[in-house]
């Protein structure tokens, strides 16, 4: 009998935003499948799904996804990972895949999921909070009203769509702009918005910031920008 995949959102850093769900599932499954970069790497949704589930260091198997710039060797890495993981559901494995924040949103999780659904094989996505979420939550602010849009957008896409984005939705949700919040802020102050832009980063990290758009602070990776048109 072939194995089931669970794609699992262990949620944005709190390991107490771990949902039950999600832990049951890890403590269940034959396999707990850790996307990294490259071998041996830390993997932060592995170290945080470890702070609320019992996950015995043999049943995690690393899956490597290259961040390489050449799209052909990703999507070869891609297909790889895929097929690593379609041998442990031959197995008759149960899986358990991580990811941070949620499951559908710019998830690694994503890349192998079309593949193992397309060959014919038992999957099942789990959410976890995003960290978006997380992050108006310790804002004390709500991502909508009454009858107000929300947009989510990466800012690789570059600041003209962001630009475009920002003119069509009331409320925006910028990931993965820690390399472009100079950018983004310049756009805002250009449009009387820079007060309306509030920062979320490493929420539920050691080193979380949730507060003001400061231009000239120093943020990393997992850094989001929420903009309110009205506050």
């Amino acid at each position: 009998m072939k194995g089931k995949l669970y794609g699992i959102g262990v949620g944005p850093g709190d390991p107490e935003l771990l949902t039950l769900k999600a832990k049951r599932i890890i403590e269940e499954a034959d396999v707990v499948a850790v996307p990294v970069k490259k071998p041996g790497e830390l993997s932060v949704a592995l170290e945080i799904a470890k702070q609320s589930a019992v996950i015995p260091e043999e049943k995690i198997r690393e899956i490597e996804f290259t961040m390489n710039k050449d799209k052909a060797k990703r999507e070869a890495c891609r297909k790889k990972a895929a097929g690593e993981v379609m041998d442990l559901l031959e197995e008759g494995k149960t899986i358990a895949m991580l990811t941070l924040g949620d499951i559908g949103i710019y998830s690694t999780y994503a890349y192998v999921h079309k593949i193992i659904v397309k060959a014919g094989y038992d999957v099942e996505m789990i959410s976890g909070i995003p960290s978006f979420c997380a992050g108006a939550s310790k804002a004390n602010i709500s991502l909508t009203e009454g009858n107000e849009g929300l947009g989510v957008i990466p800012s690789l896409r570059g600041i003209d769509q962001v630009e475009k984005a920002l003119d069509v939705f009331d409320n925006l949700v910028i990931m993965k702009v820690g390399n472009h919040v100079e950018e983004v802020y310049e756009l805002l102050e250009s449009k009387g918005l820079a007060e309306n832009g509030i920062v979320v980063s490493n929420v539920g990290m050691e080193d979380e910031y949730v507060g003001p758009l400061l231009p000239e602070r120093e943020y990393g990776y997992f850094t989001t920008i929420i903009v309110k048109k009205e506050l």
